[in-house]
């Protein structure tokens, strides 16, 4: 099986930069894939991506140096099985609050006994068959990050990163904002100190932290309180900016 570099990575304490993906096109995300980033997220949860879309910008990425990420809708173990099968390897979890929601997390992406995936022997993932030993080894290739994106989830940190086969976590800066009764405005300084709180509290716990956000002073701001796997900016409003930007540029055309 193909060594996940970015599990190695964050769990060496190696920095790993990565982009956000919600465009629901295999060519964007192949360009995106050959640009030099360490890894990539595929969401799911905030597009209309499914597991289809997801196989086919797999498929584009597989010839590109990255690792790519895929954010399930929900904690839905259906959805998680069928994103592994298609060849996910890296699995970020939206909105888990309790050490329960953990261990159901933790349970989706390993096989019985330890766990409860689904087993499927001709699956895209274990090489249509071709790879015997995939049910014993895939659990060590594959990377399980938990989301942290409530005040609850905040208040449980510790007991969420203390729970078996939780590889990182990655706080959530919107819906932590919107929690915190600041919705739209992840800049405000209670919400800025609690992503910075929690970015350490992660790091003393001993696992790596993962953060997103466009706004490069806070992108500092995490990475010194030791955030290791930063996605930096996300595909959709990089093009908006881009666009609007030109437009900008040329209007004097009109006179």
């Amino acid at each position: 099986m193909k060594e996940n570099r970015f599990k190695r990575a964050i769990a060496e304490g190696r920095p790993q930069i990565g982009i956000w993906s919600m465009m629901r096109e295999p060519m964007v995300t192949e360009m995106l894939g050959q640009l030099g980033y360490d890894w990539i997220l595929l969401d799911c949860e905030h597009t209309p991506n499914d597991e289809p879309g997801v196989m086919a910008m797999l498929q584009a990425l597989s010839a590109c140096d990255i690792e790519p990420m895929v954010r399930p809708s929900c904690l839905n173990v259906a959805e998680i099985k069928r994103l592994l099968d298609v060849g996910a390897r890296n699995i970020l979890v939206p909105y888990v609050q309790t050490v329960e929601e953990a261990e159901l997390a933790a349970a989706a992406v390993a096989y019985p006994p330890e766990g409860i995936r689904g087993v499927s022997s001709v699956s895209r993932a274990t090489g249509f068959g071709a790879e015997p030993g995939y049910f014993t080894k895939a659990r060590e290739e594959i990377c399980l990050i938990v989301q942290i994106e409530t005040r609850e989830a905040l208040d449980r940190l510790e007991e969420i990163a203390a729970v078996p086969g939780i590889d990182g976590l990655f706080i959530g800066p919107a819906d932590l904002a919107a929690s915190l009764g600041h919705p739209g405005n992840p800049k405000h300084p209670e919400v800025h100190a609690a992503i910075t709180d929690g970015i350490a509290r992660i790091r003393a716990a001993g696992k790596p932290s993962g953060f997103l956000s466009p706004d490069q002073a806070l992108l500092e701001d995490v990475v010194k309180a030791g955030c290791t796997f930063t996605a930096v900016d996300i595909d959709l409003p990089l093009l908006r900016r881009g666009a609007l930007a030109r437009l900008e540029a040329c209007k004097h055309f009109k006179g």
